[in-house]
């Protein structure tokens, strides 16, 4: 049987995305994690870890505060199934370099990880939206504001003391 490198470095590139792309949700949906790095939060900076993420700065009451909480625990809750169906998925899925690669598998759990996928983004919007609506239209515009500046930004620099990889 020959090996077709072509379309085996697509499925690898499309796996490595949807790796990706989980991992972003599940960092976005403030999934609990074994706790904040030494010397503040995960942006290194010190402060509270009020679960307010980028709400933190809008001076929000404290029923509002509530309410977003509410909401927040209501979605993480809802959503443990689908978190934990993932963690399944991924700890049940078959290893290409054991030699045998089969593709049906790795395309089927890719699919079914797409799947889920889909699901909680499609949740987060929703939580997002129902978050929205706790807000003042001029704590709506500020957030705006700072989503615009966020993502004109761009994505981090590498962390000083890597080199860039040549391919």
């Amino acid at each position: 049987m020959k090996l077709n490198w072509k379309k085996s470095s697509v499925i690898i590139a499309v796996a490595g995305a949807l790796l990706l792309t989980v991992a972003a949700v599940a960092f976005s949906h403030g999934h609990r994690h074994q706790g904040p790095p030494r010397g503040g939060d995960f942006r290194g900076e010190r402060g509270p870890r009020d679960g307010l993420g980028p709400l933190r700065d809008l001076n929000l009451t404290d029923d509002q505060k509530a309410q977003v909480k509410k909401i927040k625990d209501s979605f993480e809750e809802s959503n443990k199934a689908l978190f934990d169906q993932q963690r399944a998925l991924h700890a049940s899925e078959p290893d290409p370099i054991s030699g045998n690669f089969d593709e049906a598998a790795v395309r089927t759990a890719a699919e079914a990880r797409a799947k889920i996928q889909v699901e909680l983004e499609v949740s987060h919007a929703k939580m997002m939206s129902q978050i929205a609506g706790v807000l003042t239209a001029e704590q709506k515009t500020q957030l705006a504001a700072r989503r615009q500046k966020f993502e004109r930004q761009g994505p981090p620099p590498p962390p000083q003391g890597s080199a860039p990889q040549q391919p």
